[in-house]
């Protein structure tokens, strides 16, 4: 019986068939919700907080070169692997057009978004927020409300 268990584990091993534990998910970076060739922009990293200044995590602006897109991603710090009402949200401010809003929004376990839109020559807005679910009566937000990373 041990022979069987240390072929069998060695097939697997093999294989490159590996046990992922449950959650690992919540492991991701920001960069890899958005995708390739997205990095973290100046000033892209803010804290979701409430006004009490409980953090529950961080909403992240990204932008990509190569596709003119930028990105937002609310990524929870506090009751990870749990559904709770949460949102990304991106607004963007094309020079001479209509400004664009796009958000992500539901329960969520372990982030929301990733919301992107198209916006070289413009200015964007970023936010993200968290409720707990019968924790904390305050939503946790952060991020900019001012115009800001303009291409």
């Amino acid at each position: 019986m041990l022979a069987k268990a240390i072929l069998l584990t060695a097939a697997i091993g093999l294989s490159g068939v590996v046990a992922t534990p449950a959650g690992a998910t919540a492991a991701r970076s920001p960069e890899s919700i958005c995708g390739s060739g997205f990095w973290i922009v100046k000033g892209g990293t803010q804290p979701v907080k409430t006004s009490s200044g409980r953090r529950y995590g961080t909403v992240y602006l990204l932008y990509s070169r190569s596709s003119g897109e930028n990105c937002v991603v609310t990524v929870k710090s506090s009751f990870v692997g749990t559904k709770t009402p949460m949102s990304a949200m991106l607004t963007v401010q094309p020079k001479g057009k209509k400004v664009v809003e796009r958000v992500d929004s539901g329960k969520f376990a372990y982030y929301a978004g990733p919301v992107k839109y198209y916006a070289a020559n413009a200015c964007v807005k970023f936010w993200g927020s968290i409720k707990p679910n019968g924790h904390d009566p305050a939503v946790a937000g952060g991020g900019r409300q001012a115009w800001g990373n303009c291409t």
